[in-house]
């Protein structure tokens, strides 16, 4: 069985921005101190900036969460794509931080040069170019990166309906970037206010850049066993609480390990050989390292029955022209076809293991593998034949035999 892995689930009934999403990161990151103010406010140390970092727990419409506000001043609120990718490339983040940071701000930078008709590098970001909104992005990456979530997962996302007021002008909700940023994603108009009314804007472009570089998955909450919650708080009232709410929790991985390889099916049609004669070379080309050899039965031409002989071999022209080589020697047949694929494998063992029968040897499969113990075939026939008993009953024993023997020794 593989390590727990840590999962964080975006609950985005509500829309997602980047101030909420972060100060979900914030209350969750609180126990224990592993990602608070302070970190924040090392952050934008980090981005060379002059601010203050302001954190503080609001109740929104019933609901306690953490907003996030930055004070500072002389700051710029029109920053490039280039600008902004040179104020994270410089600074001493964590690369994880600053690749992840990066990535969104880039496919936030694609989207509104699509909507503009731009290119990226002539993008202007307006209200994403402001220092909060920065912080929001890297502060949100720092916290995922602190928090050591292995993968975040995110319910459909409310994005509103209704006007915003850009520096474009009142636009309709979703705003034109985040629609672009949302292509693809489940998403819902989200709640209307008490009175019927639009809510407007509930998810951002900086939260939809923020999902699309972060989030690999969408939909209900998958299993899980939650530690922590935490929610984070926009700062306008929507007529319900306006809140980003991130569960985080641990979920055993059943999964087991497998490994991709290249092999090779080399297949040729025989009609002029006996069954022992085709059972002959399938042996043969066994012993000589063939992963595996199988007949089919076909009818060929003027009803003639015929097998086709096929080996499983590793990939790779030299392993495939031996084998095409040994089976013309073996067979006498005059064409072989190669077909070139990709299997699974999944790790395994071979040992021998002492029992009252003498040794045994055994295949042992991974952990979670249903009948991962299996002693060999021609052992179990062996002892089948001197105690005069019948092959599933000595398999059976045998499994129980060698099961005892591992554990014993340690090794399950």
């Amino acid at each position: 069985m593989n390590e727990p892995s840590r999962l964080g689930y975006l609950d985005c009934s509500t829309g997602v921005s980047g101030d909420k999403f972060l100060g979900a990161l914030l209350d969750v990151g609180s126990a224990g101190a592993v990602f608070t103010e302070v970190h924040l406010q090392e952050i934008l140390d980090h981005l060379a900036v002059e601010a203050r970092v302001n954190v503080s727990r609001v109740v929104s419409r019933g609901v306690s969460a953490l907003s996030v506000r930055v004070d500072a001043t002389d700051q710029p609120t029109h920053r490039s794509w280039a600008d902004i990718r040179l104020l994270i490339e410089s600074s001493s983040l964590p690369d994880a931080v600053r690749e992840k940071s990066l990535s969104a701000f880039e496919v936030l930078a694609r989207a509104e040069a699509d909507v503009h008709g731009e290119t990226i590098d002539d993008i202007h970001f307006h209200e994403v170019g402001a220092l909060d909104s920065i912080l929001d992005v890297v502060g949100v990456c720092a916290g995922v990166h602190a928090l050591e979530l292995d993968e975040i997962v995110a319910s459909p996302v409310a994005t509103g309906w209704g006007t915003v007021d850009t520096s474009h002008g009142v636009l309709p909700v979703p705003a034109p970037a985040t629609a672009t940023l949302l292509l693809g994603v489940p998403v819902t108009p989200g709640p209307s206010r008490r009175d019927g009314s639009a809510p407007g804007e509930l998810t951002t472009p900086t939260g939809a850049a923020l999902l699309s570089a972060l989030v690999s998955a969408y939909g209900p909450c998958p299993p899980l066993t939650p530690i922590l919650v935490g929610y984070g708080a926009g700062t306008r009232d929507i007529g319900n609480p306006n809140v980003c709410r991130l569960t985080v929790g641990v979920r055993e991985s059943h999964d087991i390990p497998l490994e991709r390889q290249p092999v090779g099916v080399l297949e040729t049609n025989v009609d002029h050989l006996s069954p022992e004669a085709v059972a002959w070379a399938a042996e043969q080309l066994l012993a000589e390292g063939a992963f595996d050899v199988w007949t089919t039965p076909i009818v060929m031409k003027k009803g003639r029955s015929a097998v086709t002989l096929c080996v499983l071999v590793g990939g790779g022209a030299c392993a495939g022209e031996h084998f095409a080589q040994r089976i013309v020697a073996l067979t006498g047949t005059l064409g072989v076809r190669v077909t070139e694929l990709e299997r699974y494998e999944a790790p395994r063992a071979n040992m021998r293991i002492d029992t009252p029968y003498g040794p045994v040897g055994v295949k042992q499969g991974p952990e979670g593998a249903n009948s991962r113990l299996r002693p060999e075939a021609d052992d179990v026939a062996r002892i089948a034949r001197e105690t005069l008993r019948s092959f599933t009953d000595v398999h059976r024993e045998l499994t129980a035999l060698v099961e005892q023997a591992l554990d014993k020794n340690g090794q399950r």
